[in-house]
C-alpha cells in the first residue's frame, strides 16, 4: 500500500530551526539540568538523575543496549558463572527464532542477526567477567519513518516517549522497537543453557491464541511437549490443525494491512523448589514483570488465572499426597507451580498477552508533534501478528528470571547446611553431561 499523510494542514517537528534552539547551548547547560546543587551551611551536595530502565537482575545482571535503526543492538551480562561452555552458534539458535524475515506472517525486514561475543569468553568459556554480546543491523531503511518523525502513531511510544524525554529517535522507533529484545534472548540463552546444564529446567514457550483462534488447553500435554512440535509451523502453535486457523487469521488481516494481537503460553519444568522470596518479590511477581516489560504485552497471568474466580476453595485448592519418592506433591496444578511467591516443584504455567501491532498501513487519525491534528499512513515493515516470534522473547524473558533466583536462593538458603526433613539440595550438575570442566 501506498504511504503518505494527508493534504491537511502538517507542520512537522515542533521547532523549524533546532540549531537556532539548542545552537548556542553548551554541554553544560544540558548537564545542570540534571544536577541539582544544594547547599547546607559550608556543605554542598549535588544530587544527579539518573537514567534507569535498561537492566534486569540482581545476582544474573543484564543491560541491553541499542536502537532499531542505529549500528546495532545487544547486552552485557554480569554475574554469569565461570567455567560455562558457551559460543556465538549457542545464542545463535534463540536468535534465529526471533529475526525478522522468518515467514510471510512476520515483518519481511532481512536481518540475520548474527551474534559476536565481545568479551567475558576465553577458549570456549565463561570467565565470570562481562560478557558483552552485539548484533549489528544490517536492513535499516531510515526513509520509511519520515512521516512518523512528524506524526505519532496510535497507540505507539511515540508520543510518551517526548512527553518524557522530549526527544525521540525516530527511525524504527528507537529503544521501543521490538529489536531491543534481540539482547535479551542472547542473554536468556546463556540463561537457559546454565539452567539445563544445572538442574534439567527446560523452558518451552508457544502461541496458544491468534486474534480469535483460541488452542484448547487439553490439546496441549505440558508433561511432554517438545521444541520440535512448537516449531513445527511458522505459527509456532504445537497443533496443527489450531496452527493452519492461526497462520489463516493473520493472513486474514495481513493482506488489508491490518493487525492482530494474541497469547503466548509458557511452561517451565524441572525447577528447584523453593525459588522466589515473599511479599515484593514473589515468583510471579518477578515473572510478571520480566514478561510485561515485553514490547506489545498486554496482560499476564499464571496457573489458573483469572479463570480461578469462579471456583470455590475446594474446587480451586491443589490437594497434597506423596509420590513414589517420597516427595510432596500437588495433585492438581491451579497455583500453576508458585504457591506463596516460592516454587513447588510442580510444572509453571503463565500466559502472556499481547496487543495488535501498533503500526499499520491503513489511515487513522492523529496529531502531529507540533499539535496538528492529521491522518497518517505508516510505512515500515512491521509484523501483522508480534505472537509467532513473542515465542523466544518470552521463554528469554522467563530464564533471565529463573537465573536469577536460582544463584539468589544459592547465595541466601543454601550457604549453610540445610533441614533436610523439609528442605531439598541444589543440586549440583552433572558435570560429565554439562560439558563444564572439573
Amino acid at each position: 500500500m501506498a504511504s503518505s499523510l494527508s493534504t491537511k494542514p502538517f507542520l512537522g517537528a515542533p521547532f523549524s530551526d533546532e540549531h537556532s534552539r539548542y545552537g548556542s547551548l553548551r554541554h553544560s547547560d544540558f548537564h545542570s539540568a540534571v544536577q541539582i546543587s544544594t547547599s547546607r551551611g559550608s556543605r554542598h551536595r549535588t544530587l544527579e538523575i539518573k537514567a534507569a530502565g535498561s537492566t534486569y537482575g540482581n545476582y544474573f545482571r543484564v543491560t541491553t543496549f541499542g536502537e532499531s535503526h542505529g549500528g546495532g543492538v545487544g547486552c552485557v551480562i554480569d554475574g554469569c558463572p565461570p567455567r560455562i561452555p558457551l559460543t556465538e552458534a549457542d545464542l545463535q539458535v534463540d536468535l534465529d527464532r526471533r529475526r525478522p524475515g522468518q515467514s510471510r506472517i512476520t515483518t519481511p525486514r532481512k536481518e540475520t542477526d548474527t551474534a559476536h561475543i565481545y568479551s567475558g569468553v576465553a577458549e570456549g568459556f565463561t570467565t565470570g567477567s562481562p560478557i558483552m554480546i552485539k548484533v549489528p543491523n544490517t536492513d535499516q531503511r531510515g526513509k520509511d519513518y519520515s512521516e512518523m518523525s512528524m506524526a505519532y502513531r496510535p497507540s505507539h511510544a511515540d508520543a510518551t516517549y517526548d512527553f518524557k524525554y522530549g526527544t525521540r529517535s525516530v527511525e524504527g522507533g528507537g529503544r521501543s522497537s521490538a529489536r531491543e529484545t534481540i539482547g535479551r534472548v542472547a542473554a536468556g540463552a546463556v540463561a537457559k543453557k546454565i539452567l539445563k546444564a544445572y538442574s534439567g529446567t527446560e523452558i518451552l514457550a508457544y502461541v496458544s491464541q491468534a486474534h480469535k483462534v483460541i488452542l484448547p488447553e487439553d490439546l496441549v500435554d505440558h508433561e511432554t511437549l517438545t521444541l520440535d512440535q512448537v516449531e513445527s509451523n511458522i505459527a509456532r502453535c504445537p497443533h496443527p490443525e489450531y496452527a493452519e486457523k492461526m497462520i489463516a487469521a493473520i493472513d486474514a488481516v495481513r493482506v488489508r494491512g491490518d493487525s492482530v494481537g494474541g497469547v503466548v503460553t509458557c511452561i517451565v519444568r524441572n525447577l528447584p523448589r523453593g525459588l522466589g522470596s515473599p511479599v515484593f518479590d514473589k515468583l510471579e511477581a518477578e515473572l510478571a514483570k520480566a514478561a510485561l516489560s515485553l514490547p506489545a504485552t498486554k496482560g499476564f497471568e499464571f496457573g489458573s488465572g483469572f479463570a480461578g474466580t469462579f471456583l470455590t476453595g475446594s474446587e480451586h485448592n491443589d490437594e497434597f499426597y506423596m509420590d513414589e519418592h517420597g516427595r510432596v506433591r500437588t495433585r492438581t496444578n491451579r497455583s500453576g507451580g508458585i504457591q506463596g511467591g516460592i516454587s513447588n516443584g510442580e510444572i509453571i504455567n503463565m500466559r502472556i498477552a499481547f496487543k495488535p501491532t501498533s503500526t499499520i498501513s491503513r489511515k487513522q487519525n492523529t496529531v502531529t508533534r507540533d499539535k496538528k491534528e492529521t491522518e497518517l499512513i505508516a510505512r515500515g515493515r512491521h509484523d501483522p501478528c508480534v505472537v509467532p516470534r513473542a515465542v523466544p522473547m518470552v521463554e528469554a524473558s522467563v530464564a533471565l528470571v529463573l537465573i536469577d533466583q536460582l544463584l539468589s536462593q544459592y547465595a541466601q538458603c543454601q550457604l549453610f547446611p540445610i533441614n533436610p526433613d523439609f528442605q531439598e539440595p541444589l543440586q549440583l550438575p552433572r558435570l560429565e553431561q554439562s560439558g563444564i570442566p572439573l
